[in-house]
């Protein structure tokens, strides 16, 4: 049996083509060739190219990765650190429920 291909919202796609463009030029602009960069992530050749693609099936941590290391901001629109955009974040969760609920209407199985 194949599995189901996973479809991604145009959005979405775009922004991963546009990630890795932007890794693709950091690592460029550092004259790095891509087994270089492949080397310093611990990753292969071949997932660097998928990477720099904006193939969705690369695991969101090497993406962020890679980017960190060729200077992709991350988050940082007015270089805010990240911990205050973590500690602003989670200061917003803690306003909102634990889990989220269900609202279960009563049966009325009294014919």
């Amino acid at each position: 049996m194949m599995a189901k291909q996973r479809t991604y919202s145009r959005y979405a796609l775009e922004a991963a083509v546009l990630m890795g463009a932007q890794i693709k030029l950091g690592r460029k602009q550092r004259r790095w060739s891509e087994q270089n960069l492949a080397d310093r992530a611990g990753i292969s050749r071949a997932t660097l190219q998928k990477i720099e693609h904006g193939e969705m099936s690369c695991a969101v941590g090497l993406v962020f990765e890679v980017a960190t290391l060729v200077g992709v901001k991350l988050f940082e629109p007015n270089s805010t650190p990240l911990a205050k955009h973590i500690e602003h974040t989670q200061d917003k969760l803690a306003l909102l429920p634990q889990r989220i609920q269900t609202i279960k209407k009563p049966v009325h199985d009294d014919f």
